[in-house]
């Protein structure tokens, strides 16, 4: 068992499509986990890619979330894309507290209640793209219009606050150099904006996920204004953020794969399995994200990880992590259901899993059924992916179709 050894610098910049990032890859056939250095931050830290053991970390309360709070903390962008507030740096039983009222108005039936209201909006958004005409570009379409109209819509946001939020929230995940000023301006208007829609939902509830918030209760237990605004904040970035990204990437899946195609056209009735063989596999952001702190020195991978130690987690190499899923590599529709860390694990999963899966769903189902031939207009090759924040998707995704699109039913 060792406790120092070699520290590898990693950017982890690539961007080349949906191939898995060379290095995340090096780094999981490593016989023990590595040392690592960031571009921002200060220090190393330990980075986690096996399955077991990146649930280990997430779930054993020896490593702390909320011990980062106030740490120039080794992560991919200039300035903390969370909050120190934020639910994504609090431990339990704070976090399970949270956890437990924010839940209530993510449930699998407040999300089946909502589909409707999702369903509506992709409809419009796809008569505008009829409309057009071809090509025409599902990334402006769709991908990006629909999670950001969703958690929008859902939130109760007026349509004027739209574009300056979406812009605010575009600063946060950036990653250039002079981005920290941009970012840290972005943050505190956010924060502002929020906590004015709280009040204003305190005083005149409506049918909102902010006024369902507000409501939520156990007991007597309540979310007080702070923790309402940081919620909101966190929910409507992480909420459009991952919708957007997968949308995006999986519709580039299927135009590049005939045959993934013709199998999620065929079998609606598979598409919600299909789209989680999709999440797993698909590299959805770069590198890492919020690290851990060690609270006493613990044994991991024939390692001393010292107390005090920052930890990251890989997501994406636990998702294809051998050991648990057979020929991981390869996207296999017909691959038994098994849960994967897309959304995260234990304590910190996304509480809006549910909500995030209708969307996916209904942008896919939606898209087929009024597209049903459905074609690239450039070679995979010409596709222009995202270079300056820590997501991977296509910039633009320019399609035609042979057909008429079909009518949408009233």
């Amino acid at each position: 068992m060792t406790s120092g050894g070699e520290t590898l610098t990693c950017p982890f910049d690539f961007s080349e499509g949906l191939e898995f990032d060379p290095s995340l890859a090096a780094l999981m056939h490593r016989d023990s986990i590595t040392r690592i250095r960031l571009p921002y931050g200060d220090g190393d830290a330990w980075l986690v890619t096996g399955f077991e053991d990146v649930r280990q970390v997430t779930t054993d309360q020896r490593f702390s979330r909320a011990a980062i709070v106030e740490c120039d903390y080794p992560r991919l962008t200039p300035e903390p894309i969370v909050s120190p507030e934020s639910i994504n740096v609090m431990d339990p039983p704070r976090s399970s507290r949270l956890r437990r009222l924010a839940s209530q108005a993510f449930t699998q039936r407040q999300a089946d209640r909502m589909r409707g209201r999702i369903t509506r909006l992709a409809d419009t958004l796809l008569d505008e793209m009829a409309a057009k005409g071809q090509p025409a570009d599902l990334v402006h379409h769709l991908s990006n219009p629909l999670p950001q109209q969703t958690i929008f819509d859902l939130f109760g946001i007026p349509q004027d606050d739209w574009a300056p939020t979406q812009q605010h929230l575009h600063h946060l995940l950036a990653t250039g150099p002079d981005s920290r000023k941009t970012a840290a301006a972005a943050k505190a208007e956010l924060r502002a904006y929020f906590g004015e829609l709280v009040q204003q939902r305190r005083k005149s509830p409506g049918n909102d996920l902010i006024s369902a918030l507000v409501a939520a209760k156990d007991g007597e237990d309540t979310l007080d204004d702070e923790e309402l605004t940081v919620m909101a904040l966190t929910l409507t970035l992480s909420g459009q953020d991952t919708a957007t990204c997968q949308i995006s990437n999986i519709l580039y899946l299927l135009l590049t794969r005939p045959k993934l195609m013709h199998h999620v056209v065929s079998r609606p009735e598979d598409l919600t399995d299909i789209l989680n063989e999709l999440l797993r596999v698909i590299p959805f952001r770069k590198g890492v994200g919020i690290p851990r702190v060690a609270l006493e020195d613990v044994e991991m991978g024939g390692v001393l990880i010292r107390k005090g130690d920052f930890v990251h987690v890989s997501y994406l190499t636990a998702n294809r992590d051998p050991e648990r899923y057979p020929n991981p590599d390869s996207i296999d529709p017909d691959r038994p259901p098994q849960p994967h860390m897309t959304f995260g694990w234990g304590g910190h999963r996304c509480i809006a899993v549910p909500l995030a899966m209708a969307e996916l769903e209904v942008a896919i189902r939606q898209l087929l059924d009024r597209f049903p031939r459905l074609q690239l207009a450039l070679p995979p090759e010409a596709v222009r992916w995202d270079t300056k924040t820590i997501r991977r998707f296509p910039i633009e995704l320019p399609v035609t179709w042979q057909d008429p699109p079909t009518n949408r039913p009233h």
